[in-house]
């Protein structure tokens, strides 16, 4: 090992240990006196029903473990999104469960929760996966209900998908574990069954003093909502439940008798570990976002006992194609390569840029695994598509838009994995999340812009300065430095994988040590799905 392994380790490790602290204040929700509270009043955390109702030492994923982080400060801050999402296993079944955190604002949905639940149902629509809804929610956050109530990808949304999901026969399971309240009532009832914990679960569109305020009947929460009047009364859940853990074992039951699903029908042999040692990744991924690497490393401490076919491998070497294994699941990888190579003229060129015969070649090889139900897995660390007027003249836009071409079309399932930069154009074709991957997840030494921050901020820097110039202010060294440090961090502050979470740009910031855990977990769930459309590129300019 050499002293720059060892210092790319330490800083590799030092982004993990980041990454853990920063989610273990996350997973307190509202903190340890509302978590307190909560268990004051019998019942259990959001994260503490998940963890029941999964099975015991079974593998989970979260999806959006980072959502508003950072976000709504003013309003006392979103932890989670106010909402905990994870993929996992009930009674050996793959399932999604979504529950919400009480200890949040009473779990009210602001903008990210909506945007949220809203990914946990795409994730069960595109994977055929059965939904769990663990309900207790003050409703909508009012003071921002502006940013959550009308459009397509606002709270209504939810219920759409609810009545979207009953028709392609997805099972759907709510339990009301706590308030329940106006349009959010309508989710529990829109699944396919429902029940409702006594004396803590209510569901109402308008509770008590609404409903004195409007027409003037005094009722308390209980006798109008409450677990009696909807199992006995009202009709309106089909189950009482005496305690959160009877709630959840009730699921469980239910769970434990859903039928075998349709195939996909994806290739799998008997998993097997890399070959080589996959701690390596820390001291092979450099410190610095411009350093130069072989991905070719970081592939073969991946994939099942570090064997990768490679596709083309003379041809267009910006970009790694290869088949392999991770967990047993056969994959297609496309992977950016961050070493200086030759082309095949002789020419240098640039790791991590995408050239027109990598982007020929990558469209050929996502067509080809099109072709055999191969999945796709995408490793980013592209800062773009070639400029210049060599890359002009030979067609680079014609050959970048083939590859975006192919990966937009693409109907075996995307698994995308930014380990580095993804700057502009290159996200998309690498699979960003405009693309629709099944997942997509970061590693803490991502970064997500339109380009590399140093670049964007000499940039803006230049255009500032110049208005400050034609405004007849005085633009020396020091004041055009101040600028520029100041673009720089505001720059950089946006181009952390902690703000791309935060907004469900990805699905989570990981360990790269889990990699092959997220990877397999998700061509397990598409292969509840199987193929209804063929691969068809459509028009191309060739």
């Amino acid at each position: 090992m050499d002293i720059n392994f060892n210092k790319n380790e330490d800083h590799n490790k030092l982004l993990i240990t980041d990454l853990k602290q920063k989610f273990a204040k996350i997973k307190l929700g509202g903190g340890e006196k509302r978590i307190e509270k909560l268990h004051s009043e019998g019942k259990m955390t959001a994260r503490e029903r998940i963890d029941y109702l999964l099975d015991a030492n079974s593998k989970s994923l979260e999806i959006g473990g980072f959502a508003g982080y950072g976000m709504y400060e003013e309003h006392g801050g979103c932890p989670s999104g106010g909402v905990v999402v994870k993929i996992g296993y009930i009674k050996g079944k793959q399932c999604i469960v979504v529950a919400n955190d009480a200890t949040v604002k009473a779990g009210a949905w602001f903008p990210i929760t909506g945007k949220k639940n809203l990914r946990a149902q795409e994730i069960a629509m595109e994977n055929r996966l059965p939904i769990i809804y663990l309900v207790d929610s003050a409703g909508v956050y009012l003071p921002l209900q502006g940013e959550i109530f009308p459009d397509k990808e606002h709270f209504g949304r939810i219920f759409r998908n609810n009545a979207q999901m009953s028709s392609m026969g997805i099972t759907q399971i709510a339990a009301v574990m706590g308030s329940c309240v106006a349009g959010g009532a309508y989710l529990p009832i829109m699944s396919d069954e429902a029940m409702i914990v006594d004396k803590t679960g209510s569901i109402f569109l308008a509770g008590s003093y609404l409903v004195k305020a409007a027409i003037g009947e005094a009722i308390d929460n209980e006798t109008l909502g409450g677990a009696t009047t909807h199992c006995e009364i009202s009709g309106v859940t089909d189950y009482k439940a005496k305690d959160d853990k009877d709630a959840l074992n009730r699921i469980k039951n239910i769970v434990s008798k859903i039928g075998d699903f349709d195939k996909a029908g994806y290739n799998r042999e008997k998993s097997q570990k890399p070959a080589f040692d996959e701690k390596e990744i820390y001291g092979i991924l450099p410190k610095a976002r411009n350093d130069q690497y072989d991905m070719m490393e970081i592939i073969n401490r991946l994939v099942d006992n570090s064997e990768f076919d490679t596709y083309k491998e003379g041809y267009g070497q910006t970009i790694i194609t290869g088949y392999a294994r991770i967990d047993g699941w056969a994959v297609g990888i496309v992977a950016n390569q961050r070493t200086v190579l030759k082309s095949k003229t002789g020419e240098m060129q640039f790791g991590g840029v995408i050239y027109s015969d990598s982007a020929d070649k990558a469209t050929r090889f996502i067509a080809n695994c099109n072709q055999k139900k191969i999945p796709l897995v995408f490793i980013q660390d592209v800062t773009g598509f070639m400029v210049g007027s060599k890359s002009e003249h030979g067609g680079i836009i014609k050959d970048g838009a083939k590859m975006v071409n192919a990966v937009a079309n693409s109907v075996v399932p995307k698994f995308t994995v930014i380990v580095g930069n993804s700057y502009g154009a290159g996200n998309y074709a690498m699979c960003g999340k405009a693309y629709d991957p099944r997942l997509i997840f970061a590693w803490p030494s991502a970064e997500l812009a339109v380009m590399g921050g140093t670049q964007a901020a000499k940039v803006l820097a230049q255009i500032e300065t110049s208005s400050l110039k034609a405004k007849g202010e005085t633009v020396d060294e020091v004041k055009e430095k101040e600028v520029f440090d100041k673009i720089k961090s505001r720059y950089d502050e946006q181009v952390s994988p902690y703000y791309a979470a935060s907004r469900l740009w990805t699905d989570g910031i990981i360990d790269p040590l889990d990699t092959r855990t997220w990877i397999s977990m998700g061509i397990e769930a598409a292969n509840h799905s199987p193929i209804e459309k063929k691969f068809n590129m459509g028009v191309l300019q060739v």
